[in-house]
């Protein structure tokens, strides 16, 4: 297993055909949004961007978005293409008589994912995480960087052509995305998670002083009571994870203690991956150093090496 080396340097663009786009449009399109989302809605600027999370009524997450306003009444939320349909469907069913109109636009947009210098060579200045910037049809919005690395994701009519910069894989944008410590939504773990248990109240995925969503009593009295008993965590192994797959813990070979939210291959060698876990297993973990405590899949599987997150928690309150 390797050790956490430095990352290398990485500059360039590549198309995030795994993303999609939901579109609000209307007058009362940040109304709707203000009483479905986690996040404050009516408090986004058009120069900025927000991490949001859709919950039911339990507080278990449905989906995640990057969400931004192209105006006032245009409202374009970005999330993960296996979850829209299904999204969709649900936000509609809470429309009644608002005056919004909710549609898949993934077709109307193209989106890729920015890197390192190439940011700058689009922006002309660096951007400080979930700034927005428009640059005519097309605006680019700074994420939390991954291994140190600026990261951004530029939208674009379909129409329109991709900014001139270096190609880069896939695999090395979900890579840097498992290092920023910030993983959405998909299908396999649909409904897993309250939002605490992927730390979105630490990097601005949450508001707490808004007013009700679904599942909001939940997700406020999880931070409120000190009841947060999971938390997401950046691991390394040897095996390539799966999303969805579960983690043991060394002490009990019967009940998983966490689940892989997120994955990418580490260019030095091994996958890096978040997970979302038990505390006491975490701690664990890092109380006994190199001793193996983590394990992927089954209590016999591959190795899991704790890495430190880019981000402070937020404690509970």
């Amino acid at each position: 297993m390797t050790s956490n080396a430095p990352a290398p340097r990485i500059s360039g663009i590549v198309p995030l055909t795994q993303l999609g786009i939901i579109r609000a449009q209307g007058e009362e399109a940040v109304k709707f949004l203000q009483g479905q989302l986690t996040q404050d809605v009516a408090l986004m600027g058009l120069s900025e961007a927000r991490l949001a999370a859709f919950c039911n009524a339990k507080g278990r997450m449905q989906a995640s978005f990057v969400l931004f306003k192209r105006s006032p009444e245009d409202i374009l939320m970005v999330c993960s293409r296996d979850i829209l349909a299904v999204t969709l469907k649900r936000l509609s069913m809470f429309v009644m008589r608002a005056k919004v109109r909710l549609s898949d636009a993934s077709d109307q947009f193209t989106l890729h994912g920015v890197v390192g210098d190439a940011i700058e060579s689009i922006a002309a200045s660096p951007l400080a995480p979930w700034a927005k910037a428009d640059f005519g049809d097309a605006s680019i919005v700074a994420l939390y960087p991954g291994a140190g690395q600026a990261r951004a994701l530029w939208c674009v009519p379909s129409n329109a052509p991709a900014p001139q910069a270096p190609a880069i894989d896939l695999s090395t944008w979900n890579w840097l995305e498992a290092q920023s410590g910030i993983a959405m939504i998909t299908q396999p773990v649909f409904e897993a998670f309250v939002p605490q248990m992927l730390n979105y109240e630490s990097v601005g995925g949450v508001n707490f002083k808004k007013g009700c969503y679904p599942g909001q009593e939940i997700v406020a009295r999880s931070q409120y009571r000190g009841t947060l008993k999971r938390r997401a965590y950046i691991v390394h192994t040897d095996t390539a994870p799966a999303i969805g797959q579960e983690v043991f813990h060394a002490s009990d070979a019967e009940q998983p203690c966490g689940l892989v939210a997120a994955a990418g291959p580490n260019p030095a060698g091994g996958f890096d991956a978040i997970v979302s876990m038990q505390t006491s297993s975490a701690a664990d973990a890092t109380e006994h150093g190199e001793e193996p405590r983590l394990f992927l899949g089954s209590p016999t599987g591959a190795v899991l090496k704790l890495l430190p997150l880019p981000y402070p928690l937020l404690a509970d309150i």
